[in-house]
């Protein structure tokens, strides 16, 4: 009898065990600029994956990478997206988080002024009102526009304020720039005229899902099978491009003409973090503490190591992989 209550008390340490492999709410992230992130929440795709295990999902929204960021560390989303760069610098800043794939990458930032502007260049933004959002890619695109310039941040006025209030400070010439990201970036150069002064593809961080370290180690099935819907949803967005400009219009709000445009310049192909991703990040990460963003003594090389973790998206490639 002792033997078989054993047993038994084994099997429901086992089922219990496995039943806390997924929480029980899963909180995810969408956001204007993941385009992968509106497909999921468009079809329920992440409902459909956890429905049989009775996870509940629930969106987030981002409005950019510095709110995305904050989610994750006062744990209201469990997995964010963000600009590469400021996943670093989120990092370097004290937040336990993984980045483990890559959902585009793409050129989504440009430097614009009104369309009856004088300024032609980063330069003459010496001592001018620029809006950006602190925390986001626009913001570091700022910075390193400027420091190929000859500049610093203290050489000009950033204006701190989000993706769309940045566009609506332009159009009543509040501020001198805007440092935009799509989709607002695009539409206002078709709907307002905007000037774009500068454009730097290289400038341009890759976006990425970041997990916080806790819920990664707490509940790595769940972050594998975030992978595996995500994985679905790139694989379809590459095969219904005119799909996904119809969803991204009607989710991001914005006419087809300028989803049509936006998505041109994103790129699906690979969601893996490659060496070359690793390296462009080592590149640009420097400005976090040229413009003293970060701790002086901070190891950029050690946080940018422990940042990544590709072992969830490579997992979810392996079987497609061995099957070719």
């Amino acid at each position: 009898m002792i033997i078989y209550v054993g047993i038994l008390l084994g099997v429901l340490s086992g089922a219990d065990l496995y039943a806390r492999q997924l929480p029980s709410e899963l909180s995810v992230d969408y956001a204007p600029y993941n385009p992968l992130s509106l497909v999921l929440k468009k079809f329920n795709w992440l409902e459909n994956e956890f429905n049989g295990d009775d996870v509940r999902i629930r969106w987030v929204f981002s409005p950019g990478s510095d709110s995305a960021l904050k989610s994750l560390k006062a744990d209201s989303a469990n997995i964010s997206s963000s600009a590469s760069l400021s996943s670093v610098w989120s990092k370097a800043s004290g937040n336990p988080i993984k980045a483990f794939y890559v959902f585009t990458r793409a050129e989504w930032l440009s430097i614009v002024v009104s369309h009856d502007s004088p300024i032609r260049s980063v330069k003459e933004l010496r001592g001018r009102r620029v809006a950006a959002t602190p925390g986001t890619d626009p913001y570091f695109f700022l910075l390193r526009a400027l420091r190929e310039a000859g500049m610093h941040k203290d050489d000009v006025v950033i204006v701190p304020l989000t993706h769309r209030e940045g566009r609506a400070a332009l159009e009543l010439k509040k501020v001198d720039a805007w440092v935009g990201g799509v989709p607002y970036s695009t539409s206002s150069q078709l709907e307002n005229g905007f000037q774009v002064i500068y454009r730097n593809v290289l400038f341009n961080s890759d976006g990425f899902l970041n997990v916080s370290e806790d819920f990664a180690n707490n509940y790595p099935q769940a972050v594998s099978r975030v992978v595996k819907v995500y994985e679905r949803a790139r694989r379809w967005a590459l095969s219904h491009p005119d799909d996904l400009e119809a969803i991204f219009a009607d989710e991001a709000k914005v006419p087809l003409p300028i989803a049509r445009g936006v998505l041109s310049k994103f790129d699906f192909s690979n969601p893996v973090i490659e060496k070359n991703d690793i390296r462009e990040l080592k590149d640009a990460s420097p400005v976090l503490k040229d413009e003293k963003l970060i701790g002086q003594d901070t190891d950029l090389d050690k946080v940018i190591a422990e940042l990544i973790d590709t072992s969830f998206v490579l997992r979810q490639l392996a079987p497609v992989s061995g099957s070719m």
